[in-house]
């Protein structure tokens, strides 16, 4: 495993949620930055270990939706969150969802975890 992978998936979830809280409507973090970053590691976690599970199963639909599929995948990561920590998250409607998977989309693609080689 890549460490140094798993580091970058970590902070771009927990930087992600964060940003997201910031500038999104109808995202609320009502936690402590210590609990943030514990959210964002759990995230980060899903994001390493299950997404690439669920991708490679969900190949045959990920052609015929020519990979909108894998935006639906995202979006349930973050949804799961909202889920396990409902104290601490919320999430209020699918487009407040959306635009939270696409800042941790976009960050993930700003700081390289799309081509990470090592």
């Amino acid at each position: 495993m890549h460490i140094g992978k798993l580091l970058l998936h970590i902070v771009v979830a927990t930087l992600g949620l964060f940003l997201a809280s910031m500038i999104v409507p109808g995202v609320e973090i009502y936690c402590t930055y210590s609990t943030l970053i514990i959210i964002g590691t759990v995230l980060g976690l899903i994001n390493f270990f299950i997404k690439p599970m669920l991708k490679a199963i969900s190949v045959p639909i990920m052609i015929l939706t020519l990979g909108l599929s894998s935006l639906i995948i995202n979006m349930a990561m973050v949804w799961l969150i909202d889920i396990i920590f409902p104290a601490e998250i919320e999430i209020y409607g699918i487009i407040p969802l959306f635009f939270t998977t696409a800042i941790i989309w976009i960050l993930s693609f700003l700081l390289g975890l799309h081509n990470y080689k090592k």
